[in-house]
């Protein structure tokens, strides 16, 4: 190209022929065309040319340096075959042709070429150049067509959606599936009728997902479609969980030592799928090396590109290299093509309608004259791949047809036959939403079509090539649905083929992984009050302070809440004795208010047996604030009334039982002692004092840290406790510790007057009631370091009920039977 202003004052650009012979001039300006009001550019690859280094860029002449394409030939067809229904038809575009010019790309020069004469026009004056003009606006510019159909590869549309894009001119590629290409900030007039290979990789992935393989193998061919397609397998794959033990690439244009290497990393990456993103060429390459290394028994997932290849299928040996499964374009039919391929090849006129209109049906013959091209016959029979790929160029005519249909306001039933600009026509395209041989075509916002795949696997029973489908693949929504009675594995018992890296774990088991891939791990119990959350199958998680898990555990379990219900039966049997003590302890108190003045109650302690009972009342009262879920008041009374209350009790014992010593063993021993306790009322200061000072640390006790209600889940780990928590326990240990020592001090003094007068004997019951005391006292404590269940609160009120009971027994009901004599 060179820049000029020889041809008019606007800066333009000069695509200027290459200068070769004459007839290769001929051959790069001269496309299959027609004529008609809206022309249509297609691009396909009707001839192919191998790879060759060249000393200056130069476009290639397809006709004389490739070999024929029979793929490109049926594409072009279905192109003609499209524009001539469309013509011949009286409701889409009435009293309105198409025309269309086919290019012939065999490669990238000859692509960009193609493109470059698109856009080009013809300068006034300068019959020899064409001119692309350098505009700050092309809304009024009118290239040779409306929109181009194609091209077939991703490198090569990558290069014409860029430049198509600044003018904004519809380009419709029928094979070009890089997802780069969906990418609208940098190729907005891109659409397609074939799948982004993001789709493909997603059906790919669902598919391992499906058969449980998470330890696979992935080889590219050295391209746009194969390394862009491996990136992004990846990046779907990774995010399900599925590992690559090795991902490679097809250099087609290398020596096949990397070839070879590439054979021997698959081998060596000890997997059983094998999937392989490459196009024809590099797939082909890569299973020839396959079968001479004899490789075998393995599941090879393969793409669009060459999963319907008969190329491979005739590769000799290649059906001992196990199970074929592939990714293919669902299938539509193109009957009026194929119709018209079967006359043209078994005429033997030369006479082009002649030939045509022997064997075509009716709608064959109309289209016959305007199909029949001598220089495009084809070379093989049409093949599966043939047919998905040529219905993807026929939906596209289609899809610019009906753009046009409503660009063009045809649903009057006459087309106005305006001036098309490509913008305008593209913003049609984007809307476009009808149904051709059964097939809904649309785009979404990427331009890109909301359809799917079939998946096929390669049958080997039958010397001709044939396949079965085996799942569909649906995007909208996304979906695999599996045939799984067509599947047929290379497998003993036609079992479904393993390939992971470590087998998965048990349930509770979690994943420790080992190496860089998380599909290669050794399995871990977790421990208890832990649990696995599938979605994490890495970490042990912590259970909810109010729930547990035994060790190996995928969930958690709520906690049982323990404590004392009022109805259970339990707490009814606790509470039916704390009650009936209670009314035994009043109807002592009456009657010993009824005989107090009897000697009997004298000897027994007169006031004191008063004070004991009441005492014993109170801390029998405060077993009732055990029952029930733990208030902020019953925390504060509980404890604190208890162990003052039984503090009462023991302290009028201990000054009973020493009073008594002092009288009958100390008073002429020391008469001085027994008279400053006569006189000075020694008993009453004695259980003041005591009372006092359990008072004072309990009130200090519930001033400074009060207890409250709390949720103790220390104490199993099956159950949340309901207790009163204490802040501080040593005021509280104090106060026990206090009752434990009046308690000792008791039982030595009782002890001491085991002698004495009957009558005034109180040694046995006072030393039976303490025996009692300190034996619940010692069982709770056992039982409290031993056992943390259920049945722990009940076990404490019945420790706490089991000593006023002993006191109640001991020490009253002898003096109250006699009484009742």
């Amino acid at each position: 190209m060179t820049r000029s202003k020889a041809c008019g004052s606007q800066n333009v650009y000069h695509t200027k022929r290459v200068s070769l012979q004459e007839k290769k001039t001929q051959d790069l300006s001269s496309p299959l065309r027609k004529d008609g009001d809206y022309t249509i550019a297609g691009l396909f690859r009707i001839h192919r040319i191998t790879f060759e280094m060249k000393s200056r860029p130069e476009v290639d002449i397809c006709a004389s340096m490739g070999n024929r394409s029979s793929h490109g030939y049926y594409l072009a067809q279905a192109m003609r075959v499209s524009i001539a229904e469309i013509n011949n038809s009286r409701c889409l575009l009435p009293n309105v042709t198409l025309g269309y010019e086919i290019y012939d790309i065999c490669s990238q020069l000859t692509n960009l070429y193609a493109t470059l004469g698109l856009l080009s026009q013809g300068a006034e004056g300068c019959h020899s150049h064409q001119h692309i003009p350098v505009a700050d606006n092309y809304t009024g510019y009118l290239p040779k067509a409306v929109a181009v159909i194609g091209p077939d590869s991703s490198e090569n549309a990558l290069i014409t959606a860029s430049l198509l894009g600044i003018f904004l001119m519809p380009e419709i590629s029928y094979e070009a599936s890089s997802p780069i290409l969906s990418r609208k900030r940098a190729h907005p007039s891109f659409l397609r009728t074939i799948p982004s290979d993001r789709l493909q990789a997603e059906a790919l992935v669902r598919l391992l997902k499906d058969f449980q393989w998470t330890w696979v193998a992935a080889v590219g061919s050295d391209n746009t479609y194969g390394r862009q397609g491996l990136h992004t397998l990846h990046e779907v794959a990774i995010k399900e969980g599925i590992c690559f033990a090795y991902q490679g690439i097809i250099f087609m244009e290398t020596s096949s030592q990397e070839l070879v290497e590439n054979v021997h990393a698959v081998l060596a990456s000890k997997t059983e799928v094998v999937i392989l993103f490459a196009n024809k060429r590099g797939a082909t390459m890569f299973f020839q090396e396959v079968v001479r290394q004899n490789v075998t028994g393995k599941v090879w997932l393969g793409t669009e590109d060459w999963s319907l290849s008969r190329e491979i299928w005739d590769i000799h040996g290649i059906r001992s290299i196990g199970t074929v499964i592939g990714v293919t374009i669902m299938q539509a039919p193109l009957p009026e093509m194929w119709d018209f391929e079967a006359a043209s090849r078994h005429s033997e006129s030369h006479r082009p309608q002649a030939s045509c209109f022997q064997g075509c049906n009716k709608t064959c013959s109309q289209l016959c004259s305007q199909l029949y091209v001598p220089a495009l016959q084809p070379l093989l029979e049409p093949s599966p791949y043939d047919t998905q790929a040529a219905f993807n160029v026929y939906s596209a005519i289609y899809a610019v047809a009906h753009s046009l249909h409503r660009l063009l306001g045809c649903r009057t039933g006459v087309c106005r036959k305006n001036t098309v600009y490509p913008w305008q026509l593209l913003k049609e395209i984007k809307e476009v939403n009808f149904s051709v041989k059964g097939r809904q075509i649309y785009f979404d916002s990427n331009g890109d079509p909301l359809t799917g795949y079939d998946i096929v696997q390669w049958k080997w029973a039958d010397q001709i090539w044939s396949f079965d489908v085996i799942a569909i693949f649906s995007s909208n929504p996304v979906n695999l649905t599996i045939h799984w009675e067509k599947l047929q594995w290379h497998t003993r018992d036609n079992q479904v083929p393993v390939s992971v890296c470590s087998k998965d774990c048990a349930v509770g088991e979690q994943k420790v992984l080992q190496g860089i891939h998380q599909c290669c791990f050794h399995c871990v119990t977790c421990s208890p009050g832990t649990f696995l959350n599938k979605s994490n199958p890495y970490t042990c998680q912590m259970c909810q302070e109010d729930e547990w898990a035994p060790a190996g555990s995928e969930t958690c379990f709520p906690r049982a809440t323990i404590f004392l219900h009022w109805s259970d039966r339990i707490s009814q049997a606790l509470l039916s004795a704390a009650t009936l003590l209670l009314v035994l302890l009043a109807g002592a108190l009456f009657v010993f208010a009824q005989k107090a003045n009897t000697p009997v109650v004298r000897s027994a302690g007169g006031w004191l047996c008063f004070v004991m009972l009441s005492a014993l009342a109170g801390a029998n009262a405060s077993l009732y604030c055990y029952f029930g879920v733990p208030s902020r008041y019953t925390c504060l009374l509980r404890t604190s009334m208890y162990t003052v209350s039984f503090n009462i009790c023991l302290a009028c014992m201990a000054a009973r039982s020493f009073q008594i010593i002092l009288i009958f063993k100390m008073a002429s021993k020391a008469p001085g002692l027994y008279e400053a306790w006569k006189n000075h009322h020694g008993c009453g200061l004695f259980i003041g004092a005591c009372t006092g000072l359990q008072g004072a640390i309990f009130l200090i006790y519930l001033c400074a840290t009060p207890p409250f209600p709390h949720k103790n889940y220390d104490t199993s780990d099956q159950v949340t406790l309901l207790e009163c928590k204490e802040r501080s326990s040593v005021l509280s240990l104090l106060g026990f510790v206090g009752n434990g020592l009046l308690g000792i001090f008791c039982f030595v003094i009782s002890y001491m007057g085991k002698d004495l007068p009957n009558s005034y004997n109180e040694a046995k019951c006072t030393t039976f009631s303490l025996i009692i005391y300190f034996a619940s006292l010692i069982s709770y404590s056992t039982t409290f370091s031993v056992y943390r269940g259920k049945y722990l609160p009940a076990i404490h009120v019945a420790s706490l009920l089991l000593p006023l009971f002993g006191i109640f027994g001991g020490y009253f009901v002898p003096k109250i039977y006699p009484l009742q004599i």
